[in-house]
C-alpha cells in the first residue's frame, strides 16, 4: 500500500502542483484535509502533514480558525509527527502580520513575532533612483543556515535547502529581521534548538526557511523550485533533516554578480494558445498579434502543441511559463474551458510557476446561463494547476472606471476581488499598448516621453510620444496610457505587470526600452518585459538597463527553435548577469 500524505486544503489558491509534486517524487497517496471533522477522521494514520498557504494572511488565518484546525493541527504537533509548513502556511506559524491588523485571531506563535512589508524605498535602491520590486517574485538563494547557534557549512543542507540553490519565493511579507529586538527573539529560538535559514531581498534580511523537533516551514514554494524545490520535499518525506551536498548540485557562478535585490533574473517561455481552423488547440505567433500567415484567408500560424511545448521549456531551464489564451472559447461552459485542461496537464510535469491568461473577468456560463465572478473564474484555474492569473482587456476597462470614480476603489474589480482572496502576487496585467506620435505633450492629458534621437521622431517630425493602451487583441484602441493603466491597477491590488509592445510583437529586434523603462520608474511591482526578443543578446540589453527590469518573456525565438531557454541564460551568465541554471533533470 502506498504511503499517504495529507495536505491542510483550506481553498485558497493552487494545490494541484503541491500534490503533483509529491506523486512525482515517489509512490505517495495524497489526501485532502478541509475541515477539523476531517482531521480527526484521518487523525490515526496521518504521519507526514503538508500545512500550504497562498494568498493573504489574514484570509488564510480566519479560514483556518473558522474551519477548526487550528487546535488539531497544535496538538498534531504536540504528538512529535512531522508537519511542513509552505508559504503563508509558514507565516501562520508566526504571532501576526502587518498584511491583516486588527485579525480577530492571531498566528500559531511558535515564534511571537511580527511579519512586515518589504520596503519598496529600500535604501540601496534609492541610491539607484529605482524603486525596489514589492511583491518578492522569484528565484532567490539562501544566504545563511544555522542549527541551534551553529553555522551549517556550506557543505550541508537543511532538508536539502542550501546556499548553491534558487528557490522560488512569490510573497510581500516576510519575518524580516529589522532591529535588534528582532534578532533576539530569533537568537532565543535556536538556543532553544530551532534551525533557519536566511535570505535577502535589496538590504533586508527575512527567514527562508524554519525547523524545530518535527515541524519544519519554507517561505518559497518548493513545488514551483524546480528540481531543488523537489529535493526539499523529498528530504522532508523521507526525514533527512541534514545532509552533504552532492557535487553534481553545486553550480560554477565564478565571476558573476549578484543582482542589487538578490533574485536572479527570470527567464520566462510565453506561449499564445487559441484553436487553429480545424477547431485544434495549438500555439501560435504572429507580428503585431496577426497569428495568420499572411493574409487575412490563410491559415492559423500552428507551432505546436501547448502542453508539449511548455514541457520542453520546462525541461530546457525556463523560470516560468505563461500561458495566453487568445481564443475566447465563448460557447465553453466555464466548467470545461480548454484552458484547464491544458494547465491541469501542464501541473503533472512543470514544476515552475505556471500564468495563464484570457477570459479572467466577470462571465456569463453559456450553457446554464449563471453568473460567474471573475474570482471563482480565477480559482478554477489556480486549482487546475495556476499560479498567477493575467487580465487584460478587463485592466483596461478597470482602469477607465476608476479614473472616471476620482481614484477611488470599489473593491467589486477583479483585480481587488482576486487579489484580496488570493493575494496580489496572484495577480499580473498584461498591457497591450501601441505608440502615439505627438507634436506637443499639451495634446493629450497622458504623461508623454520626449524623444531626443532624431531617427526615431514620427512620421511628420513628432518629438513626443505616449504608449496608447488597446484592447481585444490590439483590435481597440483606448484614451488611456500604458503608464497611467499600469499606476491605477498597481493601486487596486495588481503584482506584477506582463509588459508587451505592439510596435515591436513579432519584429525580433529587441524589447522596448523606451516603453520598459517609463513604467518600470514609476512602479513599485514587478514588470516583465515583452515582445521582440530574437536572440540572447536582447534579453542581456533588457536586464542592463538601468530601471531594475525583473524578468524578459520569450516566444517566437524559442518556437522556431532558433534558441532553447538555457541557451540565453548561458548568455546572460557569461556576461556576468545572475540566471538560475538547472540542468538536471533527475532527483
Amino acid at each position: 500500500m502506498a504511503p499517504k500524505v495529507y495536505i491542510i486544503d483550506v481553498e485558497s489558491g493552487n494545490l494541484k502542483s503541491l500534490a503533483n509534486s509529491i506523486k512525482r517524487i515517489g509512490d505517495y497517496e495524497v489526501k485532502f484535509i478541509h475541515n477539523a471533522e476531517e482531521f480527526k477522521q484521518f487523525d490515526k494514520d496521518i504521519e507526514k502533514l503538508i500545512f500550504p498557504g497562498v494568498g493573504n494572511y489574514g484570509h488564510f488565518v480566519k479560514e483556518i480558525y473558522s474551519r477548526g484546525l487550528v487546535e488539531e493541527v497544535k496538538k498534531y504537533i504536540s504528538s512529535g509527527r512531522s508537519l511542513m509548513g509552505i508559504c503563508v502556511g509558514l507565516q501562520a506559524l508566526f504571532r501576526e502580520s502587518e498584511e491583516s491588523p486588527g485579525l480577530e485571531h492571531q498566528g500559531l506563535k511558535y515564534l511571537d513575532f511580527k511579519l512586515s512589508k518589504f520596503n519598496k524605498e529600500d535604501q540601496s535602491f534609492k541610491e539607484r533612483g529605482i524603486l525596489k520590486s514589492v511583491p518578492h517574485i522569484g528565484w532567490n538563494s539562501v544566504q545563511k543556515i544555522t542549527s541551534g547557534t551553529q553555522k551549517l557549512a556550506d557543505e550541508k543542507s537543511l532538508y536539502s535547502i542550501n546556499t548553491i540553490n534558487k528557490y522560488y519565493f512569490v510573497h510581500s511579507y516576510a519575518a524580516i529581521l529589522k532591529n535588534d529586538a528582532d534578532e533576539k527573539i530569533i537568537q532565543e529560538a535556536a538556543s532553544n534548538g530551532w534551525d533557519f535559514a536566511f535570505s535577502r531581498y535589496g538590504s533586508e534580511t527575512f527567514l527562508a526557511a524554519v525547523a524545530y523537533k518535527n515541524f519544519f516551514a519554507t517561505q518559497f514554494h518548493p513545488e514551483k523550485s524546480g528540481v531543488a524545490g523537489l529535493k526539499v520535499i523529498k528530504s522532508f518525506l523521507e526525514g533527512k533533516k541534514f545532509e552533504e551536498l552532492e557535487k553534481k548540485d553545486i553550480q560554477n557562478t565564478e565571476g558573476v554578480e549578484a543582482t542589487l535585490s538578490g533574485l536572479t533574473k527570470r527567464v520566462i517561455a510565453c506561449l499564445d494558445v487559441r484553436t487553429n481552423d480545424a477547431g485544434d488547440l495549438v500555439v501560435t505567433k504572429g507580428d503585431q498579434y496577426n497569428v495568420r500567415s499572411s493574409d487575412s484567408e490563410s491559415e492559423v500560424r500552428n507551432l505546436g502543441k501547448p502542453i508539449e511545448l511548455a514541457t520542453r521549456y520546462y525541461n530546457q531551464g525556463a523560470d516560468e511559463v505563461t500561458f495566453l489564451n487568445i481564443t475566447s472559447f465563448r460557447n465553453s461552459p466555464i466548467k470545461d474551458l480548454p484552458m484547464l485542461q491544458v494547465l491541469s496537464k501542464a501541473a503533472e510535469t512543470i514544476f515552475v510557476p505556471l500564468t495563464v491568461g484570457g477570459g479572467i473577468k466577470d462571465l456569463i456560463d453559456p450553457v446554464s446561463g449563471e453568473a460567474v465572478p471573475a474570482v471563482k473564474v480565477a480559482d478554477l484555474y489556480f486549482k487546475s494547476g495556476a499560479d498567477k492569473v493575467s487580465i487584460g482587456s478587463d485592466a483596461v476597462n478597470i482602469a477607465e472606471e476608476f479614473y472616471k470614480n476620482n481614484k477611488v476603489p470599489t473593491g467589486k474589480s477583479s483585480i481587488e476581488t482576486i487579489s484580496a482572496k488570493f493575494g496580489n502576487q496572484a495577480v499580473v496585467i498584461s498591457v497591450d499598448p501601441k505608440r502615439k506620435y505627438l507634436s506637443l505633450p499639451s495634446e493629450t492629458s497622458m504623461r508623454t516621453i520626449e524623444i531626443t534621437d532624431p531617427t526615431k521622431f514620427g512620421p511628420n517630425g513628432e518629438r513626443f510620444c505616449y504608449y496608447q493602451v488597446t484592447s481585444q487583441g490590439g483590435r481597440k484602441v483606448h484614451e488611456l496610457g500604458a503608464l497611467e493603466l499600469c499606476t491605477a491597477c498597481e493601486i487596486l491590488g495588481a503584482g506584477e505587470i506582463l509588459l508587451n509592445s505592439i510596435d515591436h510583437d513579432g519584429s525580433n529586434k529587441g524589447f522596448n526600452h523606451e516603453l520598459v523603462k517609463q513604467i518600470k520608474s514609476n512602479v513599485a511591482i514587478p514588470v516583465i518585459a515583452s515582445s521582440g526578443a530574437g536572440n540572447p543578446q536582447h534579453f542581456k540589453e533588457v536586464f542592463e538597463l538601468d530601471c531594475g527590469v525583473d524578468a524578459a518573456l520569450g516566444a517566437g525565438l524559442f518556437h522556431r527553435e532558433e534558441y532553447e531557454v538555457n541557451d540565453v541564460k548561458r548568455y546572460l551568465q557569461e556576461h556576468k548577469i545572475d540566471v538560475r541554471l538547472d540542468d538536471t533533470v533527475e532527483l
